[in-house]
């Protein structure tokens, strides 16, 4: 067995690698994530998923309804890290399983593969931020420094079979066409405002015609106009994006011109939603599998926030 195999199977055990060991496994996956597009080409059959949030036994569940990578080609739609107890474990096996098979996963960066949101210090005493977490279970920050510095090389969105668009959060009043997107210079901390920040924090939403000022405080508000507008000029099918708790799972939109998948069940282990994975066969026919929490006795999760072991 391969020291990547074995690492993987470490991973999938919920067991953290060796600082050395996520340093090399970092450095093998940019040298993968850079030879990617901003508009990553992704080949049908696919499933694709939305928020993982650290919530690594549900990550497990999920992997349970839609088989395991190679078997199943993913497409992860961002948000791996923050709010569960095991970011590091969630991210670290996303990332091996990329280095591992890069033509049977994808990987799109979400608003919380940043620096600066993983460090935000929440008040809820039921969550936490990858920050944080690398902090304790390494007790320095080097872990967090090799990760949160992956994020810059992650794909900003996909695109699948050349009719489905797919992002973490939306669209952008700078973007109207997809060639536009392949332009950014992706390789930065997700900026403040512009097209890159408005791709990973937008959300659609009904009561809005056109756009919309966020209350996220970063990206927009867009209504059906704009969707319509957007995948007519760029000839895809609909829009398939993550970054919204849908209690169902999923939630189509604008006349099934835009969907969200969610894939986070009980979302901070507290919000009591199912979670969804969209499964598209070769011939892009639709399949949403909604699943459930991993029973608590199977998730070891701690009831609350473990006590920090280091002081700031």
């Amino acid at each position: 067995m391969s020291d990547l195999d074995r690492q993987i199977e470490q991973l999938k055990r919920c067991e953290p690698l060796k600082e050395s060991e996520v340093k090399a496994l970092c450095l093998k996956a940019m040298e993968i994530l850079v030879e990617e597009s901003n508009v990553q080409r992704v080949d049908a059959p696919v499933t694709i998923c939305g928020d993982i949030h650290g919530q690594f036994y549900d990550m497990k569940e999920l992997f349970k309804v839609g088989g395991d990578c190679p078997k199943t080609n993913y497409l992860f739609l961002g948000d791996f890290v923050d709010r569960g107890f095991y970011s590091v474990e969630t991210f670290l096996l996303l990332l091996a399983l990329k280095v591992r098979y890069p033509d049977r996963i994808t990987l799109v960066r979400g608003n919380h593969e940043s620096r600066q949101i993983t460090q935000v210090k929440l008040l809820s005493s039921s969550v936490y931020g990858f920050y944080d977490e690398c902090l304790r279970k390494y007790g320095s920050v080097n872990v967090w420094r090799y990760c949160t510095d992956i994020f810059d090389y992650i794909s900003l969105s996909a695109l699948i079979e050349n009719k489905i668009f797919s992002v973490h959060g939306g669209l952008s009043p700078a973007i109207s066409t997809l060639d536009q997107i392949r332009t950014i210079d992706r390789k930065q901390e997700v900026p403040h405002d512009g097209a890159m920040c408005d791709l990973l924090w937008s959300d659609p939403e009904d009561i809005v015609e056109g756009w919309g000022l966020s209350p996220r405080g970063a990206g927009f508000l867009f209504g059906g106009s704009v969707v319509s507008s957007f995948n007519h000029s760029n000839n895809i099918d609909y829009i398939c994006r993550a970054h919204q708790l849908v209690m169902e799972g999923y939630k189509w939109m604008f006349n099934n011109q835009i969907v969200t998948v969610w894939s986070a069940p009980n979302y901070c282990y507290r919000c009591g939603n199912v979670a969804a994975i969209l499964e598209l066969d070769e011939n892009l026919n639709k399949q949403f599998r909604v699943f459930e929490a991993a029973p608590q006795e199977s998730r070891g999760a701690p009831a609350k926030r473990p006590a920090p072991d280091y002081f700031l």
